[in-house]
């Protein structure tokens, strides 16, 4: 018959290990990226912001295209020369024609026939044309060649209210939606931050002195939708997070914001480099490059825009968020219990921790430990105990520490026994 053999065992196959890392960390909350924790230091770099943008404001100004202040261009073929030649023969013949009037702006237009766009203060028709028939001389130029248009600064006005009627529905949609979908603290951090968006943009564009046009205001219009885009991706996760949190004691609302953006940034970041390509594209290559003068204000102001709307959605948005939501009650009670808990538990851990050092070991242990070093001691430790039977067993041990055999002791005894009982006979 055959023998009968166990089924081997199958041993279960292991967990496939996790990523280790730093973007995996930083989604699983691990790479410690406090920023809620730091928001006061987020709202000062804010307000310096919005400070350095106040006084630009004020003293610098707006470069403002002609399409806003009206002017007069001159299109030019490039085979002239170069743009500086071009400038200074076009500065010369309007000073010529009308000495208030200057050069505002000039670039190079790229296609089959490049060409230059010199663009000037405001000018009448008959000085327009004087100046015109300078430049035929100058530049050796027939008439046909040169072209000019006269801009009315009331158009740019009608695109400016457009423009901020345009905004204000967009924000007022943006709240309606952000308060049906979250809630009325997330629409105001959202606009917040699409305001802080702006506000950074119109800084640089103030600071480095870029001329505003309607391209600008375009691109401008356009960035809100990306920063929204990014801001609401982020509250998502914050609610995710904070669901239900009232009920748990293992973290606050402000920890649960805080690992939502620290899951959040490796997207944002990575949403942000992907948009940031093609608009480089746009303006490095683009503008520069390739000479596309009309497609300059709009790279900037996307470049520009988009950079801040990734910055503000993490180190703006979420921390306003997070001190609207502290001044709940029941969010302030919430995080009270939550610390408590955890002061309790550190107290705990604390004393247990001082217990463990100072208890003294048991007797019993003690006497064990000397037994098996020193036979002759463990025999005057059973005897102070009074335990007899301590005291036999342990003077039946040899003297390298081993118990003497049956036999030995009971010779021992035996003889002993004999010569107590010759005593007693004699």
């Amino acid at each position: 018959m055959a023998r009968w053999k166990a089924p081997a065992t199958v041993e279960p196959p292991a967990p496939p290990s996790q990523p280790t890392g730093w973007a995996a960390r930083l989604y699983r909350g691990q790479a410690g990226l406090d920023v809620v924790g730091r928001r006061r230091i987020l709202f000062g770099v804010a307000g310096t912001v919005l400070l350095i943008a106040l006084v630009s404001f004020g003293v610098r100004g707006f470069t403002l295209g002609i399409d806003f202040r009206g002017g007069t261009e001159f299109q030019i073929p490039a085979s002239v020369g170069t743009l500086d030649q071009t400038q200074s023969a076009v500065s010369r013949a309007i000073e010529a024609a009308d000495p208030a009037a200057s050069v505002v702006s000039a670039q190079r237009l790229g296609g089959d026939h490049p060409s230059y766009l010199i663009r000037t203060t405001s000018m009448p028709a008959n000085d327009t044309a004087t100046a015109k028939s300078t430049l035929e001389g100058s530049l050796h130029l027939p008439a046909s060649q040169i072209s000019d248009n006269r801009v009315s600064a009331a158009w740019g006005a009608q695109v400016t209210q457009r423009s901020l009627l345009g905004l204000v529905i967009f924000l007022l949609l943006v709240v309606v939606y952000l308060i049906i979908r979250f809630e009325w603290r997330m629409a105001v951090a959202a606009v917040s931050s699409l305001a802080f968006d702006l506000v950074a943009t119109a800084a640089v564009y103030s600071l480095v002195g870029w001329e505003v046009s309607p391209n600008t205001v375009i691109g401008a219009l356009t960035i809100l939708g990306f920063a929204l885009y990014d801001v609401v991706v982020v509250f998502d996760k914050i609610q995710e997070n904070s669901r239900g949190i009232t009920a748990r004691s293992d973290r606050t609302y402000s920890e649960a914001a805080n690992l939502a953006v620290n899951q959040m940034l490796m997207r944002s970041i990575n949403t942000g480099l992907v948009a940031l390509l093609p608009v480089g594209g746009l303006l490095f290559i683009g503008a520069g490059l390739l000479g596309a003068g009309t497609l300059e204000d709009l790279g900037l102001v996307l470049f520009v825009g988009m950079g801040t709307a990734v910055y503000s959605s993490i180190f703006f948005a979420t921390p306003v968020l997070v001190s609207l939501k502290q001044r709940q009650p029941s969010l302030r009670a919430h995080t009270r219990r939550v610390n408590s808990r955890r002061a309790a538990a550190k107290a705990n851990r604390e004393r247990e921790e001082r217990e463990s050092m100072v208890s003294p070991q048991p007797a019993a242990a003690l006497a064990t430990a000397g037994a098996t070093a020193n036979p002759a001691a463990d025999v005057a430790v059973a005897a102070s105990t009074g335990a007899p039977g301590n005291a036999s067993k342990a003077a039946s041990r040899t003297g390298n520490g081993r118990q003497a055999p049956a036999g030995a002791r009971g010779s021992k005894a035996r003889s002993g026994g004999g010569t107590a009982g010759r005593n007693r006979r004699r």
